[in-house]
């Protein structure tokens, strides 16, 4: 079956990009602001918080990245106006960070200020391995000067992460708690950087999330694996965690059913809202990255709702 998904994800790229997108909008909120406000107040209404993100990544001209930084200080100034219950994730690479860190810096450090001016908060997303360390970096810089107002991806598949929280640990406080989103992980990445086995994945899921709760960590605990959503609840009860340290976070338009089960326990729950004119790069490079996606889409095709 995995080949048959790895010849449907190489050929879907080069398909009309409406067929694709009767896939792609299931997860994406749509190519605006506009959209991304609609669907951002909509889950607001149903109890839950939101992240919003705009959609791009590993550019390859640094005018690039101010015309990126300009749109999401836009995208901050109007969500703010519209007074959704939301913050602001990012991916460092669309602000050129593999071309120019000090400029990606500069950047990112422009948007994380803006937010704090609102009281609000930035979401730094790890990417694939030749970032985590850069990332790092620059989330160490940022938090300095704005520690209550940005955080940090960290990725349960990768064998250093278990080692990257307890580094970290200098930059949490009782009165400043630091601010992970745990998740599994993405990008492919060779076993001997990556866990692979989907036991082992989950297995130091729990245990990183266990450490975030022994170090009075902040999760937002991001996951769509039942298994992992109970071992949570059983972590949660186990270190009597109180509700305002810890969220759970979901993607868009994934497992709805066991959203709702999260929230009617009495959980916080965001999701990540991505939208913007570059959903086609997006979806077809996450079509490379995970070929299980592909059979998902040619059911998309054929069954509309």
């Amino acid at each position: 079956m995995m080949w048959i998904n790895k010849i449907i994800a190489g050929v879907l790229p080069f398909m009309p990009k409406g067929l694709v997108w009767v896939f792609s909008k299931r997860y994406i909120a749509g190519k605006k602001i506009e959209d991304a406000i609609a669907i951002s107040r909509k889950l607001n209404e149903e109890g839950n918080m939101v992240t919003i993100d705009l959609l791009g990544e590993f550019i390859t001209e640094l005018k690039q990245a101010e015309a990126n930084k300009n749109e999401y200080l836009e995208i901050i100034n109007t969500i703010q106006k519209a007074n959704i219950d939301g913050n602001y994730s990012l991916k460092p690479t669309m602000f050129g960070l593999l071309l120019d860190k000090d400029i990606a810096y500069k950047h990112i450090r422009e948007i994380v200020a803006l937010a704090a001016s609102y009281n609000n908060f930035v979401r730094i997303d790890m990417e694939d391995s030749q970032c985590v360390d850069l990332e790092i970096e620059l989330f160490r810089k940022i938090k300095a000067e704005f520690p209550k107002n940005v955080g940090l991806v960290l990725q349960a598949y990768l064998r250093r992460t278990h080692n990257d929280i307890k580094q970290m640990r200098d930059l949490s406080t009782k009165e400043i708690p630091v601010n992970y989103r745990l998740c599994k992980g993405i990008y492919v990445e060779a076993e001997s950087i990556a866990f692979k086995k989907y036991d082992e994945i989950n297995q130091h899921y729990l245990e990183d999330l266990e450490l975030m709760f022994k170090e009075g960590i902040y999760p937002g605990i991001a996951t769509h694996d039942k298994f992992l959503v109970e071992g949570a609840f059983m972590l949660i009860e186990k270190y009597q965690v109180p509700k305002h340290m810890y969220e759970f976070q979901m993607l868009y338009g994934v497992t709805p059913q066991l959203r709702k089960t999260i929230l009617e326990k009495g959980h916080r729950m965001r999701i990540y809202v991505p939208y913007g004119e570059q959903w086609f790069a997006y979806s077809t490079r996450r079509l490379k990255e995970n070929p299980r996606m592909a059979m998902d889409i040619i059911k998309a095709l054929f069954v509309r709702g």
